[in-house]
């Protein structure tokens, strides 16, 4: 059957573009139909400016289509990339993330796989606790997490982070290299065919439909109270 894939990121200077490509190959590659989006860029003209390989990125990835929550409506599962600041995702990725309130409130985020992909300057500069933090975004959502874990060598070949695809660009910026790219196209295939598993006998998200007057409950009680 064909799964749909969302792959929804935000790149500065090209790494986690790069694995974003990559991740949606994968994904392709098991069957899925993929959408390969990047988010808004919230940063001003002065700030990329300043960056040679920000500028050069932000004007060659012009024809890639900006994300919207519809294609989170579409999609039967997600694969969102980021680069570390600070141990949290990109504010650009965060500001998309959270005008997901609506989707969530209907319940048409629930019960769709999601995996994750990161990219920082060191090596200890906080990827793992990136693809944690996003992680904290999924179990509100109640989504299925589908991390690439230790399931196969490539995963060992480029690094050995089980939580997500994660790059180190160094100071020259270098993008990804042959190995983690390859992971990159692992963590998609293994998202589409897992969703594909689930989704084989119906979409999951059909039973979370008859539990929808309790979502709407459980959602007016969390609007109180933020």
């Amino acid at each position: 059957m064909t799964v749909k894939v969302a792959v929804i990121y935000y790149s500065a200077t090209g790494s986690v573009h790069a694995l974003a490509q990559a991740v949606a190959e994968g994904a392709a590659s098991a069957g899925a139909e993929v959408r390969l989006r990047r988010v808004a860029e919230l940063a001003p003209d002065s700030a990329i400016d300043q960056n040679p390989l920000w500028r050069r990125h932000t004007d060659a990835a012009g024809s890639i289509p900006e994300a919207s929550i519809d294609d989170l409506a579409w999609a039967d599962a997600f694969a969102f990339g980021t680069p570390t600041r600070f141990g949290a995702p990109a504010a650009q990725l965060k500001q998309f993330i959270d005008q997901a309130g609506g989707l969530w409130h209907e319940g048409g985020l629930a019960d769709k796989p999601v995996t994750a992909f990161t990219s920082a300057f060191n090596r200890h500069g906080g990827s793992e606790a990136t693809l944690l933090s996003l992680g904290n975004v999924f179990y509100h959502w109640g989504a299925l997490i589908v991390p690439p874990g230790f399931t196969d060598p490539v995963v060992y070949a480029a690094g050995g982070n089980p939580y997500g695809t994660s790059h180190v660009t160094g100071p020259t910026g270098d993008g990804p290299d042959t190995a983690v790219l390859e992971a990159a196209r692992y963590q998609g295939q293994r998202l589409a065919q897992i969703t594909i598993r689930l989704l084989g006998s119906g979409r999951v998200t059909d039973a979370a439909a008859d539990d929808g007057n309790a979502r709407e409950a459980l959602a007016a009680t969390a609007s109180r109270t933020a």
